[in-house]
C-alpha cells in the first residue's frame, strides 16, 4: 500500500498548477484538470477538501475558479497531504510488538518532518528538473 494514494498526488498536483498560476485571478477547476491532467470530477472533490482546509478558496461567477487561500510559503505539502489522506502513516494497525509500533511512529514522524517543505519549495524541484534536460544533436 502506498503512503501517498492518487488523492494526495492529484491534489498536491492541482496545488502547483494553483502557485504555477501566481497571480490573483481564480483558475477554473477545468483549467486545472487539463494543467494537472486530472480527471475534473476527481479534482471537484478534493478542491472540496481543500477549501475546507484553508488550503484553497474559491469565487463565484463567471470569472470564478480557485485561488491558494495564502501565500504558498505559509502552506506545507504535509498540510495538503493530511487534508487529503487524513493522516500521515506508514502502516495501517498497530502490531503486536511495542517496539515495532514505536518504531513505525518515528518512521511517520520522520516522513511528516520531510514533508514540512512549503509549497513554494516545489519551484526548486522545476529548477532541478530543467537543469537535468539535455538536448543532443
Amino acid at each position: 500500500m502506498a503512503l501517498i494514494s492518487s488523492k494526495g498526488i492529484y491534489g498536491l498536483g492541482a496545488m502547483y498548477e494553483l502557485l504555477k498560476h501566481d497571480n490573483n485571478i481564480p483558475l477554473k477547476a477545468s483549467q486545472i484538470a487539463i494543467s494537472a491532467d486530472i480527471p475534473l470530477n476527481y479534482l471537484e472533490q478534493l478542491l472540496g477538501k481543500l477549501k475546507k482546509a484553508g488550503l484553497v478558496k474559491s469565487v463565484r461567477g463567471i470569472n470564478g475558479g480557485f485561488l491558494l487561500s495564502k501565500s504558498p510559503k505559509d502552506i506545507l505539502i504535509k498540510d495538503i497531504i493530511i487534508a487529503l489522506e487524513d493522516k500521515i502513516k506508514v502502516v495501517d494497525d498497530k502490531s503486536n510488538n511495542h517496539i515495532l509500533d514505536l518504531f513505525f511512529d518515528d518512521i511517520g514522524n520522520e516522513i511528516a518532518t520531510m514533508l514540512s517543505l512549503s509549497l513554494v519549495d516545489l519551484k526548486k524541484y522545476q529548477d532541478r528538473y530543467n537543469a537535468s534536460l539535455h538536448y543532443n544533436i
